[in-house]
C-alpha cells in the first residue's frame, strides 16, 4: 500500500467559495469544500449564523460548540448586512471573484436580495451556484420551511423506515440528513467545476433534503414506485434472516451478525455457538427454514448470546470466521483504533479564542493524506476587516 504523501496540494486549492448559509446543510457543504482545500468566505448577517446559538434553544451556553466547528472550520467569516445597499454591493464584489456560491437560504429570500439562481447566473455566467432547499425549487411546497427533521427525515419516508409496526418513530439524530444532503451538493459542485474547466460556463447545482432522504431510502421506495407495494419495517424479532440481526450479550452490549449469505455461513455460526441441538434442528437447516422459523431462531440466538460478554463472543466468532460487528456507542467510536486508522478524527487547530482539539473529519481523503484543517471555526465577522481590505469592500 502506498505511503501517505504530505506534499500534495489539496484538490480544491485555488478554488474560491462564497457561502451564504445558515444552520447546517449549506455550511456543511462549504465546510467539506474547505476541508478539500477551497478558500471559503462565510457571509453572515449581523446576528451571525443561527447555528451559533443552538444551545440557547435548550437553555444552555458554551464557549465552544463542537457541531458548529465540524461544519465551519477552515473558513473566514465576514459580517455583511444584506438589507442595505452597501452590504449587497459588497456581496456582489465577493461573488464577482468567486468560483462557487453555496447557499441554503430559501429561494424567496434569495429573490428578494437579488441573489437567486436566475439573477446570479445571468450576471456571473462562470459561477457555479450550489443550492440546498428543503423540497426543491418547483411545486406547491417549494418555499416551505424545512429542517432535515422535516424534509429528509419525516416527509421522505426515512423516519417511517425506522419505525416498526405499532411503534413510535425515533427522533432524527442531529445533522443526520443535513450531512447526507451536503455531501450530495459537494459532489455536484465538483462535477460542475470539471464541466466549467471544459466549457468556461458555470452550472446551477441543486439538491434538497427531500430528494436526499428519498435517495437514502431508495431500496424500499424503488419497490413502491415500480410495484405499488413494499415490505413494511420489521421489528428485530421478525427479521427474515436471523443471521443479519443484532443480539444483546451478557454485559448488556450488542453485536450484529452480518451473515447475509445465510446458507454459506450457517455451518461456521453453528459451530461457533456450540449448540449441537441447534445445529441438528431440521427447522433451521436451510435459509428458507430459518426464515420460516425466524422468531424461534432469533429467540434461541438471543439466549445463547446472553451467556457471554460481547468481547468474549467477538473472540469466538473471529476464531470461527463468523462475520460480525459491535454496536458502538459514541465513547466506543472515539476509543476504536480502527476509527483512528481510518483518519476519522482530526486535529482542530488552536486560535486566539480556543485551544487545539480533536474533531470529526469529513468522509473523503485524497492520496491517503489526512485532512489538514487550516484554521478553527471563525467567530462571526472575525475576518471582516481582513476581507474588506483584500477585496476593497465598503463595509
Amino acid at each position: 500500500m502506498s505511503e501517505i504523501n504530505e506534499n500534495v496540494e489539496p484538490p480544491l486549492d485555488g478554488v474560491r467559495v462564497v457561502e451564504l448559509g445558515v444552520w447546517i446543510a449549506g455550511p456543511a457543504a462549504a465546510g467539506v469544500l474547505a476541508d478539500w482545500g477551497a478558500e471559503v468566505i462565510k457571509v453572515e448577517s449581523p446576528g451571525g449564523d443561527p447555528q451559533r446559538h443552538i444551545l440557547a434553544t435548550v437553555g444552555r451556553e458554551a464557549a465552544r460548540l463542537p457541531p458548529f466547528e465540524v461544519d465551519n472550520r477552515g473558513k473566514r467569516s465576514i459580517v455583511l448586512d444584506l438589507k442595505t445597499d452597501v452590504g449587497l454591493r459588497d456581496m456582489h464584489r465577493l461573488l464577482a471573484e468567486a468560483d462557487v456560491f453555496v447557499t441554503n437560504l430559501r429561494v424567496e429570500a434569495l429573490r428578494r436580495l437579488g441573489l437567486d439562481p436566475d439573477e446570479l447566473r445571468e450576471r456571473y455566467p462562470a459561477l457555479v451556484y450550489g443550492l440546498v432547499t428543503g423540497y426543491g425549487t418547483e411545486g406547491p411546497d417549494a418555499d416551505r420551511a424545512a429542517y432535515d427533521v422535516a424534509g429528509f427525515w419525516a416527509r421522505s419516508g426515512v423516519a417511517n423506515a425506522f419505525t416498526a409496526k405499532g411503534g413510535e418513530p425515533p427522533l432524527c439524530p442531529p445533522s443526520f440528513g443535513d450531512h447526507i444532503t451536503a455531501t450530495g451538493l459537494v459532489g455536484g459542485v465538483c462535477a460542475a467545476l470539471v464541466a466549467r474547466a471544459r466549457t468556461g460556463r458555470g452550472r446551477l447545482v441543486e439538491t434538497s433534503l427531500l430528494r436526499s432522504g428519498i435517495w437514502a431510502g431508495s431500496a424500499d421506495l424503488s419497490l413502491q414506485v415500480q410495484n405499488g407495494t413494499a415490505g413494511r419495517t420489521l421489528a428485530r424479532h421478525e427479521a427474515p434472516n436471523p443471521m443479519l440481526n443484532g443480539y444483546r450479550c451478557a454485559d448488556d452490549r450488542w453485536l450484529w451478525l452480518i451473515l447475509l449469505e445465510s446458507d454459506r455461513h450457517w455451518p461456521a455460526l453453528s459451530e461457533a455457538l456450540g449448540d449441537t441441538a441447534l445445529a441438528a434442528d431440521e427447522r433451521f437447516g436451510s435459509a428458507g427454514g430459518r426464515a420460516k422459523n425466524r422468531r424461534e431462531l432469533i429467540a434461541r440466538f438471543g439466549e445463547i448470546f446472553a451467556t457471554k460478554n460481547r468481547d468474549e463472543w467477538g473472540e469466538i466468532l473471529d476464531a470461527h470466521g463468523v462475520w460480525w460487528a459491535p454496536q458502538a456507542d459514541l465513547a466506543d467510536v472515539v476509543a476504536d483504533p480502527q476509527v483512528t486508522a481510518a483518519r476519522a478524527i482530526v486535529e482542530l487547530p488552536a486560535s486566539d479564542l480556543v485551544e487545539a482539539a480533536a474533531t470529526v473529519a469529513s468522509p473523503v481523503d485524497f492520496d491517503r493524506q489526512p485532512i489538514t484543517i487550516r484554521r478553527a471555526s471563525p467567530v462571526a465577522g472575525e475576518h471582516t476587516a481582513e476581507i474588506v481590505a483584500e477585496f476593497g469592500l465598503e463595509s
